[in-house]
């Protein structure tokens, strides 16, 4: 069975932050890409008070099979107490870009 495409999003304070976890998950194979989105704006309640920060945003592209390696990672690699973590299957798309995802997060004897 081929393993399922997920596109898991999070949050990272800044740039710097986000890089650092992008190449992070994608040098470890937990992750064949990741989009870094400046410029979002969140507003949440944390701990009782109204927040509103600039954040950028990360689009991981992996696999089930990675899943849940990539979220501890990227747990353990983040500032935050909780980072964002939400995981969306993807229904399909382009068959030979999501052959690469698959590729680029494979064990290297799988390949």
């Amino acid at each position: 069975m081929t393993d399922q495409v997920i596109l898991a999003l999070s949050t990272c304070p800044d740039e710097a932050t986000a890089k650092q976890i992008a190449e992070a998950l994608v040098t470890e194979r937990l992750a064949t890409c990741v989009n870094r989105v400046p410029g979002v704006r969140s507003t949440y309640v944390w701990k009782g008070s109204l927040q509103d920060d600039a954040e950028v945003l990360l689009l991981i592209k992996t696999t089930s099979a990675r899943l849940r390696e990539l979220e501890a990672r990227l747990t353990a690699l983040h500032p935050y107490e909780l980072p964002e973590f939400a995981v969306l299957p993807v229904g399909g798309g382009n068959e030979r870009y999501l052959e690469w995802v698959r590729l680029g997060v494979a064990d290297k004897d799988e390949k």
